[in-house]
C-alpha cells in the first residue's frame, strides 16, 4: 500500500488542473445507471485513461469517465462506469478513485450497483438500501503494509453504511411511493453468474442481493473515513428453485428502468445534505 499515496497525489494534481473544487460527495454509478449524469451540471469531464493510475473500464454499459460538477447545488465527482475485479485489476487499483475522492476532501461516498435478488420478498426493479455486506471476493484492498496517512491498520466495520442516511433513503422511497428495502449485499469475484447451489449458500449466510463490486470501494471508504451510502437495483431474481438463464441485456434494461427511482434517492439525500450544510 505504500505506493498508493504518491499515485493518489498524482491523480489529484491532474484532476485539479481541470477542476479545482472540493467535492461534497463521490458517486460511483453501476451497470445501467449512467442516465443520472444527465442531471449533473458538468464542469469537467476526464476519461479514465487520461488520469494517472486510473484503470480503463471494460465492463458492458460503463462509459469510463470522471465527471466533476454540481448536483442538487453541491459539488460532486461522479464515476460514469466503474472497475471490477473480474476485469483483471487488483483491488488497490480498483479502489484508487475512492482514495482520490477523499484526497479531494469529499465527505461522502455514494455507490450504486446492479445486483441479483435472492430475498424472495424482493422483485425486479426494487431498490435495496445496503445496511451491511459480506466479502466473498477472496481478496481485500487493505492487504499489505498499512500507510497511516490513508487510514488505520484495522478499520472498524461494525457500521460500514451510514445509519442516518439509510433511514433517509428509505423515507425518500416512501415519499415517492416506490419499493425500497434494507438489505445485505454479498460481493463475489465473477464474472460468471452463480450456480443454484451457490445462490442457496449465499442466501443461507444472510445475503439479500449479490454482485461483483461495491464492497472493495466501501472497505476503502471506511478506511479513509468517508461516510457511505450503498444502493442496489435488483435487476434479476436469483431464486434457485425457479432460476432462469441470465440475460445481460435484460439486466441492463431493468437497471435503466429503475434509474429514476435510484436517482430520486441519490438526489434526495444530496438535497437533504445541502440543507443541513446551510443550517450549520
Amino acid at each position: 500500500m505504500l505506493e498508493l499515496y504518491g499515485q493518489i497525489q498524482e491523480a489529484v494534481e491532474h484532476i485539479r488542473g481541470q477542476w479545482d473544487h472540493q467535492p461534497f460527495a463521490g458517486i460511483i454509478l453501476g451497470t445501467g445507471l449512467g442516465p443520472l449524469v444527465e442531471h449533473i451540471d458538468i464542469q469537467a469531464e476526464l476519461d479514465y485513461e487520461s488520469i494517472p493510475h486510473f484503470p480503463k473500464s471494460t465492463a458492458t454499459s460503463h462509459r469510463g469517465r470522471l465527471l466533476c460538477g454540481t448536483l442538487c447545488g453541491l459539488p460532486i465527482m461522479a464515476m460514469d462506469g466503474r472497475f471490477h475485479m473480474y476485469e483483471g485489476y487488483p483491488l488497490k487499483q480498483i479502489t484508487l478513485p475512492v482514495r482520490v475522492f477523499k484526497a479531494m476532501q469529499a465527505e461522502l461516498l455514494m455507490v450504486t450497483n446492479a445486483a441479483g435478488g435472492m430475498n424472495p420478498f424482493f422483485k425486479e426493479g426494487d431498490i435495496v438500501v445496503l445496511d451491511d455486506h459480506i466479502n466473498l471476493m477472496g481478496d481485500n484492498p487493505l492487504i499489505g503494509i498499512n500507510d497511516d496517512r490513508l487510514g488505520p491498520r484495522f478499520p472498524d466495520m461494525s457500521q460500514p453504511y451510514d445509519q442516518e442516511l439509510i433511514e433517509l433513503a428509505l423515507e425518500i422511497a416512501r415519499r415517492h411511493d416506490f419499493s425500497a428495502h434494507r438489505g445485505v449485499f454479498v460481493a463475489v469475484a465473477g464474472p460468471n453468474l452463480e450456480t443454484r447451489a451457490e445462490y442457496r449458500f449465499l442466501r443461507m449466510i444472510g445475503a439479500d442481493v449479490v454482485g461483483m463490486s461495491t464492497v472493495p470501494e466501501v472497505i476503502v471508504a471506511v478506511h479513509s473515513g468517508l461516510r457511505c451510502v450503498g444502493l442496489s437495483v435488483v435487476t434479476d431474481m436469483c431464486l434457485p428453485d425457479a432460476l432462469q438463464p441470465a440475460d445481460v441485456q435484460r439486466i441492463i434494461q431493468v437497471a435503466n428502468e429503475a434509474e429514476p427511482r435510484l436517482r430520486a434517492i441519490v438526489m434526495g439525500i444530496l438535497e437533504h445534505e445541502r440543507r443541513r450544510k446551510l443550517q450549520d
